[in-house]
């Protein structure tokens, strides 16, 4: 009887501390916060429609600029958001290059749009610019609490005793955003 006491006990101090409990709350935690970032991307990418026929009403506005945009937007919006994308490096990457190119297309249409003076005097124009800038400090946000959460995650499926309880569900790291290759390599040339 005695024996058999000591044995559930000790199956009962394994069981908590096997961490299992807690590598299911990290991982819908990661996920919850996955959701933000791809909220304001979804968000970013519905402004723009509406920017792009904004800019298209100044009838002499570089052409080439504003296509980039519409692809870029519509590269971003043709990778699939599944829950797999978070197990999956490569589609992780392929997001985040995605959305990276949407950003710079942004960047690019916003410095040709300072050579329009009745582009950038349109209330619409504006309203849109501040609209997206906003929506892109928001995404920056909501990138930093998911990196706070995958961190915490990974640190957590790493750690002794916790990592046999993950190695024996499956559970392994998860992705996070990374520097793009060539961000801050060159200065940008600022011109008076």
């Amino acid at each position: 009887m005695v024996r058999r006491l000591i044995a559930v006990a000790a199956l009962a101090m394994f069981a908590a501390g096997c961490g299992y409990n807690e590598i299911q709350a990290g991982d819908e935690t990661v996920k919850a916060a996955w959701s933000e970032v791809t909220n304001q991307y979804q968000r970013r990418a519905d402004l723009i429609p509406n920017l792009v026929n904004t800019v298209k009403g100044s009838a002499d506005f570089e052409r080439e600029t504003l296509e980039a945009v519409i692809s870029a937007r519509a590269a971003a919006t043709s990778v699939k958001i599944t829950p797999e994308l978070l197990e999956d490096q490569a589609a992780f990457d392929r997001f985040i290059a995605a959305q990276g190119q949407v950003t710079s297309a942004l960047s690019r249409l916003f410095a040709v749009a300072e050579s329009y003076p009745t582009l950038k005097a349109s209330d619409a124009f504006r309203d849109l610019q501040a609209q997206i800038e906003g929506t892109e400090n928001r995404i920056t946000v909501a990138r930093g609490r998911y990196i706070e959460t995958v961190r915490d995650y990974n640190t957590l499926v790493r750690s002794f005793p916790t990592v046999l309880t993950a190695k024996l569900i499956g559970a392994g790291v998860k992705p996070t955003f990374q520097a793009r290759e060539g961000v801050g390599e060159v200065p940008p040339e600022v011109k008076f």
